[in-house]
């Protein structure tokens, strides 16, 4: 792994090349090129993702309650009234009451492969979304995602989330026990070798997330550099995503192990890191890449393309994509780097998977051959459908909302 890096502020006032077109005419184009290739080709592009699966209870936290009626209180509206709210505890105690308002299928790989096969890819799905007793069997409340696919395998029960939801973001309580029983080993008892080639073969996309909270992935990471990926044939006709997830727990040390293997994939297939804000702040720490910095005074796609293209360069992969709440940068090894302005929501109807949702469009618009400033705009408009309708995106709905898209609000 290069280490060596200008310093942050000769690389982040660096000029790069950049989209010269507006916001509006990127996201025409965008649509009018994924209507084509929805048309004509997305059924012939699939993609293979894993390897996780959550249950999410979508969360309210009360604040306060005007009558026992279920709908008949006020919710805790940001995270740090609840931050505050859970500090003012320390000493004491506290009880708060969360409310479920919905429980449905989630997980970084779900959510992602979801929206892909609402958008017409024929998507094969490996992971832990077996039923309780089986786990060979579709857990029940997997139905309609397993509808979406082409093909789904099941290799253990979901995991649980609890998903408190605010205004300013979410707080994600995890209990992953689950998806640790997802090991190279595991997904080549449920396959076998010879059928995971073909899998592969035929993918035009492979994706992988949710490192951070399951411990085998890296493993599959290896079964894949050593067992699958080199019998492919025109390896870099396909791509590899992969989302990390939010590292804050793993050690410095964890994540230079795992970055070391994603370069090793990359030198087989085209690799795609996608990093939410916070996570590229930890990886261009990590590595002596250029993070973004609220100081320097840029505008925030200035500063975030910027940072999108100094962890791309510091680690020699083909492709970073960085995605804050106010829309997306991107930077590849062809030259390209791009920021789109998002149609950001102040109050959307459901966050929880807006990421996911965001890497699903994003790698949709990669499949599709769009430019890099396209796929920025594809992979905003599957997030901002998603918060907005609550569902993901149909292809026509993309397209429509492409076409028109919402200025950031």
């Amino acid at each position: 792994m290069r280490t060596g890096t200008k310093p942050v502020a000769e690389s982040i006032l660096r000029p790069v090349s950049g989209d010269v077109r507006d916001r509006q005419e990127i996201a025409r184009s965008a649509a009018a090129a994924l209507e084509a290739f929805g048309g004509a080709g997305a059924g012939e592009r699939p993609a293979v993702i894993g390897f996780d699966a959550f249950i999410d209870s979508i969360i309210d936290v009360v604040d306060r309650r005007h009558s026992m009626e279920p709908g008949a209180y006020d919710r805790i509206e940001t995270i740090a009234q609840f931050a505050a709210r859970v500090g003012s505890a320390a000493g004491k105690s506290t009880n708060l009451e969360l409310v479920v308002k919905e429980r449905r299928f989630g997980g970084n790989g779900p959510l992602m492969a979801g929206a892909m096969g609402r958008l017409g890819t024929p998507v094969t799905y490996i992971g832990a979304v077996g039923a309780p007793g089986d786990r060979a069997e579709v857990h029940p409340i997997y139905a309609d995602f397993a509808a979406r696919c082409e093909r789904v395998v099941p290799l253990a029960p979901p995991a649980t989330t609890d998903a408190l939801e605010f205004d300013d973001g979410k707080v994600m309580l995890g209990q992953p026990a689950n998806v640790q029983q997802v090991t190279w080993a595991r997904v080549k008892e449920a396959m076998g070798v010879d059928a995971l080639v073909s899998a592969f073969e035929r993918a035009h996309l492979i994706g992988i997330v949710n490192w951070v909270m399951l411990g085998g992935v890296e493993g599959i990471w290896e079964g894949l550099l050593g067992e699958v990926l080199p019998a492919l044939r025109d390896t870099h006709r396909r791509r590899i995503f992969i989302d990390l997830c939010d590292p804050a727990k793993r050690t410095d040390a964890d994540i230079v192990r795992a970055l070391g293997l994603i370069r090793r994939l990359d030198g087989l297939v085209p690799v795609t890191l996608g990093l939410n804000l916070a996570e590229s702040q930890r990886i261009a720490r990590v590595v002596g890449a250029a993070p973004f910095d609220e100081s320097h005074n840029l505008p925030m796609g200035q500063a975030v393309r910027h940072t999108a293209e100094s962890i791309r360069t510091t680690l020699g992969i083909d492709c970073v994509v960085v995605h804050p709440r106010q829309g997306a940068a991107a930077s590849n090894g062809a030259g390209e780097s791009a920021w789109f302005e998002g149609p950001f929501t102040s109050s959307p109807k459901l966050s929880t998977g807006a990421g996911d949702h965001f890497n699903g469009g994003f790698s949709f618009g990669q499949i599709a051959g769009l430019p890099l400033a396209e796929c920025l705009a594809a992979g905003s408009g599957v997030s901002g459908a998603y918060v907005r309708d609550a569902q993901s995106p149909t292809l026509s709905r993309l397209v429509g909302f492409l076409s028109d898209l919402p200025g950031p609000g």
